[in-house]
């Protein structure tokens, strides 16, 4: 069985106000603010540090590029593992992704972890003159046979060749090869039935985002039969939450960090409960919230945690949500990272 471990979603864009998405406090992207925190979290316990892998998002379509950001990470960290957020497979050959994550596993001492996905911006990809596949089925195909053609390069002590259904190349090497053996582990999301099959047969990590209780529930029962059918053990895979993350050490400053976020964007937009709330109307969560994000004083937080881990969750993606601001990084862990690890 896995240990419970929480990651932290490194803000490299900002998206202040408006849905509170992600980085709902950030004003605008500051790329030094960005990093420090990253390195704050490294230096607090986080297990994890994730990177989103897009071209164009948030306020300005500004954001960090993921590779980069995460190799100046490599070098300014010390002990958190490395990820890219749904690694879009489009952005880069797979001969390419398999060569710059093996560097990047050497750089790091062993810490990448390879979270492949067909990706979901179609925008970006057009704008920058990349393949976006229309059909899902095919996407998802290529981004399994990419997945395929990395895994043997990691394992190739030799040059190699390839002639598959849509990638094809002769003598390719990825050495130095990676430092973890035999490979860095390979996370999948979404729950389309081949992802889910090349999960169950030779993954190693399963992410879903914002999801509710039941919700999740579902998710992971799907995840338990695709590996009932490839002979495999559940357990064996490390299970992830990705959500957003609002904690405070009391109702009080709870409100306040709601007022904060809306005050970037002031309109109506803003869910009916989430203004009740944030006006001392009611001291019940709102549920618009609530229900797909964790939100809370410390003891909610840890109660909502606890729903998910109940359920078979190993591991928590967390944007924080009060970013750039480092209360909640600090709150919890202060006050979560030690419950969990110590049970």
């Amino acid at each position: 069985m896995h240990p419970i471990r929480f990651g932290f979603c490194v803000p490299i864009f900002a998206s202040p106000g408006g849905r509170l998405f992600r980085t709902a406090n950030y004003p605008s992207l500051d790329t030094a603010t960005t990093m420090a925190m990253a390195q704050a979290a490294d230096a607090l316990g986080y297990d994890d540090l994730w990177v989103a892998d897009h071209l164009m998002l948030g306020k300005d379509n500004a954001i960090l590029e993921g590779w980069t950001t995460l190799s100046a990470l490599a070098a300014s960290t010390k002990q958190a593992r490395l990820g890219l957020i749904h690694q879009a497979h489009f952005f880069r050959h797979p001969t390419m992704t398999a060569k710059m994550a093996a560097t990047l596993d050497q750089i790091s001492s062993g810490r990448f972890l390879f979270f492949t996905d067909p990706a979901y911006g179609k925008a970006e990809h057009i704008a920058y003159g990349l393949a976006f596949p229309p059909d899902v089925d095919d996407a998802v195909a290529r981004t399994l046979e990419g997945a395929e053609i990395v895994r043997r390069l990691w394992q190739a002590n030799e040059p190699i060749s390839f002639q598959g259904n849509y990638y094809h190349f002769e003598n390719a090497t990825a050495t130095p090869l990676p430092v973890q053996q035999p490979h860095p582990p390979i996370w999948f999301g979404r729950n389309h039935p081949a992802i889910l099959e090349a999960c169950a047969r030779y993954g190693q990590g399963w992410n879903t985002t914002p999801a509710t209780v039941e919700h999740t529930r579902e998710l992971l029962a799907e995840l338990t039969t695709a590996c009932a059918a490839a002979g495999r053990n559940v357990d064996e895979i490390e299970r992830s939450l990705e959500t957003q993350l609002l904690i405070a050490p009391d109702p009080a400053t709870l409100r306040e960090r709601l007022r904060e976020m809306m005050a970037h964007v002031p309109d109506d937009s803003y869910p009916a409960d989430v203004v009740a709330y944030c006006a001392g109307e009611t001291d019940e969560l709102p549920s618009s919230l609530a229900e797909r994000f964790i939100i809370g004083t410390t003891e909610q937080v840890k109660a909502r945690l606890q729903q998910y881990v109940d359920l078979g969750i190993t591991h928590f993606m967390l944007w924080f949500m009060d970013a750039p601001r480092r209360d909640g990084l600090h709150l919890f862990a202060e006050q979560i990272l030690p419950h969990f690890r110590n049970q």
